[in-house]
């Protein structure tokens, strides 16, 4: 008999799932919805803010919370206890993200028949991605399950750069993870933009996404606008796209006169460090390079904006 595995996180669920072992998963949280084999699991977790209005007024509303010392989400303890799993999978990375490491400690210590192991996930690079399946695996102990998903990724990054080996001029790419403030992408993206074949500006590998200035935008001028808001799909980064049109000095970029402006799906590919960080590559790849490769993501994973 397998482990009963609670994920409170879209990435570890997508992580366990392509291990094939999502049976043995008994509660998601409410941020989780991919791949479809998880629909109808409880649901353990939910926001204690509300997520409409603009992105400004949504990350007043979680730095409000931080500043007080709350979790940005509610667990449901009850549910989590009664579920009774041999493992809980949650973060260390970022607070306003998902249930925080902490918060499921304090919960399980008070459980004194609590037998349920807690593994946190905290990736930086593309590298820790990777690892962190081999992580999940040891913890579910089915160590060999990740071979098939390593040699997977390691050929279709193969395929990706035999593609763009004869591109000699790389765009230099600025990538938004979040509007209004403006926060540049970090983490493992600058390694997306570099494996599809651009110059990633402003931010660095390995570190945490921070707030620039609008003169930081403007001094970068680069080649392609990548927006990626963290969490927001492609329609819901167009209803806030004007929050940046209307800047001064917007319609003077290089990205913008080129018509170079990209929203994709940050929320499904961009921001989960999962399985599907190598479609990652391949959306930029397509955006940065398309004649070398197929559009097989367009429409659905990204589009050009009307800039």
């Amino acid at each position: 008999m397998g482990k009963r595995v609670v994920s409170l996180l879209p990435s570890s669920t997508e992580i366990i799932c392509k291990l094939g072992f999502s049976d043995h998963l008994i509660g998601v949280s409410h941020e989780c919805d991919y791949p479809n084999s998880i629909v109808g699991l409880p649901v353990l977790t939910k926001p204690r803010f509300s997520p409409e209005g603009t992105s400004l007024e949504i990350d007043d509303r979680v730095q409000d919370l931080l500043k007080k010392g709350l979790s940005v989400y509610d667990v449901d303890v009850s549910l989590l206890r009664n579920l009774s799993p041999d493992l809980i999978v949650t973060q260390a990375q970022c607070e306003a993200c998902a249930v925080s490491l902490n918060e499921v400690q304090e919960i399980v210590s008070k459980w004194t028949e609590n037998q349920t192991k807690i593994l946190s996930l905290e990736p930086n690079t593309l590298n820790d991605v990777w690892l962190d399946f081999d992580r999940v695996a040891k913890a579910m102990d089915v160590p060999e399950s990740t071979s098939m998903i390593n040699s997977e990724i390691l050929g279709r990054l193969e395929i990706l750069k035999d593609k763009l080996k004869e591109i000699k001029q790389k765009p230099t790419v600025l990538c938004i993870e979040w509007i209004d403030p403006i926060m540049v992408a970090a983490n493992w993206v600058p390694e997306l933009v570099n494996l599809a074949g651009g110059v990633n500006l402003l931010s660095d590998s390995g570190s945490h996404s921070h707030a620039y200035s609008w003169d930081d935008v403007l001094k970068s001028n680069p080649d392609f606008i990548i927006m990626m808001p963290c969490g927001f799909s492609i329609k819901r980064t167009l209803e806030e796209i004007n929050l940046l049109q209307t800047k001064t000095g917007w319609k003077d970029l290089k990205a913008v006169k080129d018509n170079k402006v990209f929203v994709v799906d940050g929320n499904q590919y961009f921001n989960r460090p999962g399985p599907r960080l190598i479609d990652s590559a391949e959306i930029l790849a397509e955006i940065f390079h398309g004649k070398h490769n197929e559009r097989k993501y367009f429409e659905d994973a990204w589009i050009v904006t009307n800039s």
